[in-house]
């Protein structure tokens, strides 16, 4: 869109805050923008003097505007976050990191079990965090079984299931780290005040939960109960050690998010720091890449405005190095110049320059940080390694990729002189297998991967690896075989969980040491597969591609399929479900035909191992 194509829309663009989109002439969104006045930010791209190449590219692209109005500039800042994270424009400043967080879930359920989930599901349970460490969660959660009983069994504990006494107490209840509700030992009341200290604890105010222990010691101590109430002491103590563990600031800080940013070119990396009552009680550093010329200031609001969004801060102070407009109402902006705010600011900054370093640290361990010479040297080793005939200049590596049975896809990236190059990765749509069978798939991929190689006359790469072990190689070979290219190049297996490298033919797998620089080049293009195969994947289930395996079995249509889904939750579960459950959902016929289905693929499978 020109300047003078430009000025015959002007006049219908609002001067009221809002988000503005543009689209290029794909219909594809590029990016999106707030405003306090959207007639007035848009004109600004059309009169302006670039003073960067993206802008102008950008401009260049523009084929269509839409706008969205809103109350207020908040409202503006809150709604151009959620359209950057749904659908990451090209132009936008890009958040590297998008995994999911794992939470605390209290599920919602007659004394709701306390467990550790990736998953959100609307079911009415409560969710607490996210958190960015699963390692940390589990330690919480080993804290809290220490300090708070609540029970870890999977009964179904209604009241009239207690009444009927159709349950006896276990274990844990003899070792004293749950109250047996399930015959009825502990009221609803009682489990329901653990819930709350367990709430307590995990916003960092152990104040009232020290506060309730004390009450029973007490109270234990007059009832001349001495052991129970010296386990009761040996909990505060517990506690207190842990407060004073986690202490960092005076408690008098309150409740603040603190935020540092450091910038790389193009690259800009967020420390965030959640303080509940003077507790670090999170934190995290994120990787954002800019798409446009934005200064610190709006990456950082950006970034502020995604962290806090993601960890559900309801903080109404920001610690951050610098003045920005904020637009979210009722919260103070501090920039410290010394005390207690001025340190965390200060911890703020270490933990961004840590997270730097450590990227290059781990960066070295790959080969992009390494001297042609000793990138060569780590492929000379790996041939001595592997015994290879030649040096792996060339490498290519296969992976599987399905969603809880669900939805086969495949993936393949290629290295060369150790180093990825992604013009050469490959994505695989599975064709000619019905249902998930990952020895299939794998061959097919293969087979199409070679006959397109060999009918264009491309070289073959020295080393091919496959992710899975010992049956994927296999049918990789078997592929590699049936078009007569056996001993073109070798194949190898990699085992998924040991790292155990597998030959075809061979009974015993080769174990390479551990911080071998053959095997980190291995690891290295192992977990690109699987990064590649995993956005590939996500990709095409957020765009609805797939059509779910039930529905492929000839006989069953998409209404029982969603039937079976919503009461067992993935195809894996119903794979496993014997005739008799299967006929009580969807009755005799349908069961009979996916039994069928199911124990075919299972001899087929077996006969490939």
């Amino acid at each position: 869109m020109t300047a003078d194509e430009f000025q015959d829309i002007i006049k219908t663009l609002p001067t009221q805050p809002g988000i503005y989109k543009y689209y290029d002439n794909k219909k594809e969104l590029i990016y999106v923008g707030k405003a306090k006045s959207i007639r007035k930010r848009v004109s600004s791209y059309f009169t302006k003097t670039f003073t960067g190449y993206k802008t102008y590219e950008l401009v260049q692209r523009i084929a269509r505007i839409e706008f969205t109005i809103v109350d207020n500039e908040q409202d503006a800042f809150l709604l151009e976050n959620s359209l950057i994270k749904q659908f990451q424009p090209r132009f936008n400043i890009n958040l590297k990191d998008d995994k999911s967080f794992p939470y605390i879930v209290i599920k919602n359920e007659p004394f709701p079990r306390v467990f550790l989930t990736r998953s959100r599901i609307e079911d009415g349970s409560q969710y607490l965090g996210p958190f960015t460490s699963v390692g940390k969660v589990r330690e919480l959660l080993i804290f809290i079984k220490q300090n708070i009983q609540l029970r870890t069994c999977k009964l179904n504990l209604t009241e009239t299931n207690i009444r009927k006494h159709k349950f006896k107490v276990c274990l844990e209840y003899h070792l004293g780290n749950c109250k047996g509700p399930c015959e009825g030992l502990q009221s609803a009341e009682d489990y329901a005040e653990g819930l709350s200290r367990l709430k307590n604890l995990m916003k960092g105010n152990l104040t009232p939960v020290i506060h309730q222990f004390k009450n029973e010691m007490e109270q234990c101590a007059e009832e001349m109960k001495f052991e129970k109430a010296e386990l009761i002491r040996k909990k505060i103590e517990h506690l207190q050690n842990y407060k004073a563990t986690s202490k960092v600031v005076n408690e008098h800080v309150g409740n603040v998010d603190v935020f540092s940013i450091l910038k790389d070119g193009d690259i800009a990396y967020v420390n965030y720091l959640m303080v509940n009552e003077g507790t670090i009680v999170l934190t995290k550093t994120i990787t954002l890449e800019q798409r446009l010329e934005e200064n610190e200031q709006e990456v950082l609001t950006f970034a502020i405005g995604q962290l806090r969004n993601t960890f559900n801060s309801e903080a109404k102070e920001l610690i951050i190095p610098f003045a920005i407009e904020y637009p979210e109402e009722g919260v103070l902006i501090t920039v410290p110049k010394a005390g207690d705010k001025k340190k965390l600011l200060e911890l703020s900054e270490k933990n961004v320059n840590y997270f730097i370093e450590e990227l290059k640290q781990k960066k070295m361990l790959r080969l992009e940080g390494k001297t042609k010479a000793e990138r060569n040297n780590v492929l000379l080793q790996l041939q001595q390694d592997l015994h290879l005939p030649e040096t792996p200049v060339h490498i290519e590596c296969f992976d599987n990729s399905n969603f809880q049975g669900s939805y086969p896809v495949a993936a393949m990236v290629y290295f060369a002189n150790g180093l990825p190059d992604k013009n050469q990765y490959r994505k695989f749509n599975i064709k000619t297998v019905s249902g998930i069978n990952d020895f299939a798939s794998m061959k097919e991929i293969v087979t199409r991967r070679y006959k397109r190689l060999e009918k264009e006359n491309l070289p073959f790469p020295q080393l091919i690896i496959i992710d899975g072990g010992k049956g994927q190689l296999n049918a990789a070979v078997e592929g590699l075989h049936e078009m007569n290219l056996s001993g073109k190049t070798t194949v190898i297996g990699l085992a998924k969980n040991e790292e155990e490298i597998f030959f075809p033919g061979d009974q015993q797998s080769i174990k390479l040491p551990w911080d071998s620089e053959s095997l980190k080049l291995i690891r290295r293009i192992r977990d690109e597969v699987h990064r590649f195969g995993i956005n590939f994947h996500r990709n095409q289930r957020s765009r609805g591609t797939f059509v779910n395996e039930l529905e492929m079995i000839k006989g069953i249509g998409k209404n029982t399929a969603d039937i079976l889904l919503k009461k067992f939750k993935s195809v894996k579960k119903i794979k496993e479900l014997s005739f008799e459950h299967l006929a009580e959902t969807i009755g005799n016929s349908k069961a009979e035909i996916i039994n069928n289905y199911f124990n075919a693929q299972n001899k087929v499978e077996a006969g490939n191992k």
